[in-house]
C-alpha cells in the first residue's frame, strides 16, 4: 500500500491495531519513500533495517495497547539515542554513539514506536534555516524557482514530516526552532509549557529554554504525542510533576466563549502584508466559531529578541564549554593542552556556533555581566508579567508563526540579523515558558504554507490544543506539493 505514508499517525495507529494493515506494510511504506527522498537531505542517520526488523517481530507479538504501537518515528538529531550516532549536526560530535536513551524518546520506544533514524537540525540547534549544519542544509518540500529553507532548527523534523518520510516526528524549541520550521512546510508544531518534558538525554543548547515537542501533520497527532512525552522526570531537575491529560481524547470542535487575545504589538515592522491579511483570516475564523476576540498589549515584546539573543548565548557558551576534545567527540591535535582546546573548537564548531558562544561569553565576562545579561534577565521577567496580566482577561492568544514564508537557501545566510528576525514572533513564549503551536492556515501567492500561532497559559496545553483543532477543522488546509525530488 504505497499510500500509506499518507495517513496521519492517528489513522496509521488505528489500522494497524483494527489489522487493516500490519506493522511491517507501515514500515516499509516509510523506509521506500525516505529512501527515494534523499536529496532533501532529512536524514543524517537511519535505521531502516532494524525497523524493519522490530516491525516483524510486532506483527508477530501483537500489543494492542501501546500508544504509538508499529509507528515509525524519526527524531531530531538532538536526542540521544543509545547505540545510535547522536551528532547535534555538529561535527564536533560526529561518531558518538551514547550509552544510554534521552527521556522523551526512551517513552515512544516504551509505547510501541520504531525509530527509522535521526533527523538534520542546525547545528547545536543555532539557526533558523537548517543551513548550518555540519551535513548541509535540509531542502523543503515545497518550492518556487529556487529550493527553499525548511527553517530551523528542526528543519529536517519538519521536512520529513511534510515530505511524509516519517509519521511524526520531536523537535526542540529554543526560540521557535519548532514552530517556525512547522510555518514553513505546512506542518503543526507544538513548542510545550517549559517543564512539562523531561530534558533529559537532549544535546543542551539554552538550558531555561530548550523545551522537546511533536512536529506532525495534524492537531489530533500532535495532542497524542505529547501524551506519550509529557509528564515528571526525576533526572530533569526542570521537570514539572503537573498530572499528564489524555489530550487527544480530550478534542473538540466547540470553542465558542473561548476568550482570544490579540496583540497589537506583533504587527511589526517588515511583516508582509500576506501574513497580516492571514492573520485577519484567523480573526474571522475564530470569530465565527463563536469565540470573544478582545486586543490586548504586551508592551514589552518589542524586547524579547533583544533579549533572547543575551540569555541564549549566554547559556549557550556554558552549556558547550564541554566540548574541549578531552573526554569525547572530535579532537584536534596541537603541541600543548591550550593549542589543542583551540585548535578542537576552532575546527570542530561552526561559523554560528563560534559566533553564539562568543557573543555569550562576552556577556558574561567581567564588567558586563550586570549591563547585559543581568538586564536581560530582568526584561524576561517584565515580559512575563505581561503575559500573566493578559491571561487574566483571556484564554489564548492568536498570532502569526512568521513574519514571512520560506526564504531561499542562501538568501539570508550571510547576515546573521535578517536570520535573527525570523524568531520575532515566537521567541516571546518560550521567555516566558508559555506553550504554543503553530498550524498551517494558508498559501502566500508563491503557494508557500504559512503558518498561525497560538500561544495559551501554563500548563494548558488542552486549552490550545482544542483551539487549534478547531481552527484547523474549520480552515481545512491541504498540501499542494508534488514530489519533484523524487
Amino acid at each position: 500500500m504505497s499510500e500509506i505514508y499518507n495517513l496521519t499517525l492517528c489513522q496509521i495507529i488505528e489500522k494497524i491495531k483494527s489489522k487493516e494493515i500490519s506493522c511491517e506494510e507501515v514500515t516499509k511504506s516509510f523506509v521506500n519513500r525516505a529512501g527515494k527522498s534523499k536529496k532533501l537531505n532529512c536524514y543524517i542517520e537511519d535505521t531502516f533495517d532494524q525497523a524493519l526488523k522490530k516491525s516483524k517481530d510486532q506483527d508477530n507479538k501483537f500489543e494492542s495497547d501501546k500508544k504509538l504501537f508499529g509507528a515509525p518515528i524519526a527524531v531530531k538529531d538532538l536526542f540521544c539515542t543509545k547505540g545510535v550516532q547522536t551528532t547535534a549536526s555538529s561535527k564536533m560530535l560526529e561518531g558518538f554513539k551514547p550509552e544510554y536513551e534521552s527521556t522523551v524518546t526512551s517513552k515512544i520506544w516504551n509505547e510501541g514506536a520504531n525509530l527509522l533514524g535521526k533527523l538534520n537540525c542546525d547545528e547545536y540547534a543555532m539557526g533558523s534555516s537548517n543551513e548550518t549544519s555540519h551535513f548541509g542544509n535540509v531542502i523543503n518540500p515545497y518550492k518556487n524557482d529556487k529550493d527553499l529553507v525548511p527553517g530551523g532548527s528542526s528543519g529536517g523534523s519538519a521536512s520529513a514530516v511534510a515530505a511524509c518520510l516519517t509519521s511524526a516526528t520531536v523537535g526542540t524549541d529554543t526560540g521557535g526552532s519548532i514552530r517556525q520550521p512547522a510555518s514553513f512546510t505546512g506542518t503543526v508544531g507544538l513548542k510545550p509549557t517549559y517543564g512539562r518534558c523531561s530534558r533529559w538525554g537532549i544535546v543542551a543548547f539554552a538550558s531555561s529554554l530548550d523545551q522537546a515537542g511533536p512536529m506532525t501533520k495534524d492537531v489530533k497527532d500532535s495532542a497524542l504525542l505529547l501524551e506519550v512525552i509529557a509528564g515528571h522526570d526525576d533526572k530533569d531537575s526542570t521537570s514539572a510533576q503537573n498530572k499528564v491529560e489524555p489530550f487527544s481524547q480530550k478534542l473538540k470542535k466547540d470553542i465558542k466563549g473561548l476568550k482570544i487575545g490579540i496583540p497589537k504589538e506583533y504587527k511589526i515592522d517588515g511583516i508582509s502584508k500576506e501574513i497580516l491579511n492571514l492573520w485577519e483570516k484567523g480573526v474571522e475564523v475564530v470569530k465565527s466559531l463563536g469565540c470573544d476576540v478582545k486586543e490586548i498589549s504586551l508592551p514589552h515584546t518589542r524586547y524579547a529578541l533583544p533579549t533572547y539573543y543575551i540569555i541564549a548565548p549566554a547559556e549557550a557558551s556554558s552549556n558547550l564549554a564541554r566540548y574541549d576534545g578531552v573526554r569525547y567527540g572530535f579532537r584536534a591535535e596541537g603541541k600543548d593542552l591550550i593549542e589543542m582546546y583551540e585548535n578542537t573548537r576552532s575546527l570542530g564548531f561552526g561559523d554560528e556556533v563560534k559566533r553564539r558562544i562568543l557573543i555569550g561569553t562576552y556577556v558574561l565576562s567581567s564588567g558586563y555581566y550586570d549591563a547585559y545579561y543581568l538586564k536581560a534577565q530582568r526584561v524576561r521577567r517584565l515580559i512575563k508579567n505581561d503575559f500573566d496580566e493578559a491571561f487574566k482577561k483571556i484564554d489564548t492568544i492568536l498570532t502569526p508563526t512568521t513574519p514571512s514564508s520560506a526564504f531561499a537557501i542562501g538568501e539570508n545566510i550571510d547576515d546573521p540579523i535578517a536570520m535573527y528576525l525570523n524568531d520575532v514572533l515566537t521567541v516571546p513564549a518560550n521567555l516566558a515558558g508559555l506553550p504554543a503551536i503553530s498550524i498551517p492556515a494558508g498559501y502566500d501567492q508563491n503557494n508557500l504554507p504559512l503558518g498561525l500561532q497560538l500561544i495559551g497559559k501554563p500548563f494548558d496545553e488542552h486549552t490550545v490544543l482544542n483551539n487549534a483543532f478547531a481552527i484547523e477543522q474549520s480552515i481545512n488546509f491541504k498540501s499542494n506539493f508534488k514530489d519533484w525530488w523524487m
